[in-house]
């Protein structure tokens, strides 16, 4: 296996701290170039299963996450006048995974990130670019990176440079580029007064809603729509909200109310719908949205950026082995995530009564038998020794 000593990521998000971090633990000098002004993160907030969390134990914040957990108690999918179709206990999917499932803001845990690294370990308005993805093969040829303050060297580049990365561009300049998953999402972030609800989520015809209490005191809400790409609404988000979902249940209307315009947060959805054919070239790997970007529809995009940080780690001195170790894997995710889309988000009157009653048929027969769709993912737990080199092992990715 090549050695590492010095690793340069591109991408200050939270595949790229937790890449740094967890390569910083390894003894490899690291340094992070950013290429926003500040660290501040892009979205709202992120959810963490119990497979992200075991990844986070390595570098040493899991327990500081974990306690951010808030108390979810019972939970599930509603329809819009609603009604349960899935009840869901926080308790159980524990019990099932081994831990929680901890929702916080992006801030948060990008501050728990950072804070596990060097202070000078990251560059902020650093805009960065692969000059040559270098050749493990040849101790004499590095990788080489352009930086406004000049050219790095490295033993190993990670690139987390999100949906549009460049470095994907560069590496595997005749793949197709990410494409429009058919819908929108909003998000938002603030406080409720009065709020008092289980976490759920609520499926109607092309449209779907999600309300979470955070520990903090905060309210997360976000919402999918089927529409054509690049749409944006004729006044502002929340006057586009109130319409797409100002009738429906409790406490919709509340966290409505409780939003100004300047809360919500519009995205298009894209994801790789054709896989790469590695996550790796030369000396430099892609993590997270870089190298599989999904639908949120999992609520594992995040998810597996963590996952692919601590195997890359794991595997810095031999990237084939970290592309054997997470391709199988986020490749399937991905697929499933598209699958949950095209569920969650159906039009067809006929398709939805059919999917609404299979759905609460399911949970009042066997309660604990949706959980399973998550085995194989939150399930996940992080490589350990012997380290592998050429071959994956359980627990691998």
């Amino acid at each position: 296996m090549a050695q590492v000593e010095r690793a340069v990521v591109i991408g200050g998000g939270i595949g790229g701290l937790t890449a740094a971090s967890a390569l910083h633990r390894r003894g490899i000098r690291v340094t992070v170039l950013e290429r926003a002004a500040s660290l501040a993160p892009a979205g709202a907030a992120i959810s963490l299963a119990p497979n992200a969390l075991r990844a986070l134990d390595l570098i040493g914040v899991g327990d500081a996450v974990r306690a951010l957990a808030a108390f979810q108690g019972d939970g599930g999918v509603r329809a819009p006048d609603g009604r349960w179709l899935v009840r869901s206990s926080a308790a159980a999917a524990s019990e099932r995974f081994g831990g929680p499932l901890v929702l916080l803001s992006r801030a948060t845990l990008v501050g728990h990130l950072a804070a596990t690294l060097p202070p000078d370990a990251v560059r902020t308005a650093a805009d960065a670019r692969v000059l040559d993805p270098g050749d493990p093969a040849d101790p004499g040829r590095p990788a080489r990176v352009s930086t406004p303050d000049g050219e790095l060297t490295a033993d190993l580049v990670v690139a987390a440079d999100g949906i549009r990365s460049a470095v994907r561009g560069t590496l595997f300049p005749d793949r197709p580029g990410p494409v429009y998953a058919g819908f929108t999402t909003w998000r938002v972030l603030i406080p409720v007064p009065g709020a008092d609800f289980a976490s759920h989520e609520t499926w109607g015809p092309g449209r779907i809603w999600g309300t979470h209490p955070l520990r903090d005191g905060r309210v997360y809400a976000y919402a999918a729509a089927r529409t054509p790409e690049g749409g944006r609404a004729p006044d502002d988000e929340k006057a586009e909200l109130l319409r797409l979902y100002g009738d429906w249940h409790d406490p919709v209307p509340a966290v409505l109310a409780a939003a100004r315009p300047e809360d919500v947060l519009r995205h298009d959805v894209h994801h790789l719908a054709r896989p790469l054919p590695a996550l790796h070239h030369g000396r430099v790997a892609l993590v997270g949205d870089a190298a599989h970007a999904m639908p949120p529809n999992l609520g594992q995009g995040g998810n597996q950026a963590i996952e692919d940080a601590v195997v890359l780690a794991h595997h810095s001195g031999d990237l084939t082995a970290y592309t054997a170790a997470r391709l199988p894997r986020t490749t399937a995710i991905a697929r499933q995530a598209v699958r949950a889309a095209r569920l969650n988000l159906m039009t067809s009157r006929a398709g939805i009564a059919l999917r609404d009653h299979a759905l609460a048929a399911v949970s009042r027969a066997a309660p604990g038998l949706l959980l399973r769709t998550f085995d194989g993912i939150a399930d996940w737990h992080p490589p350990r020794p012997p380290y592998a080199s050429r071959q994956t092992t359980p627990g691998d990715g």
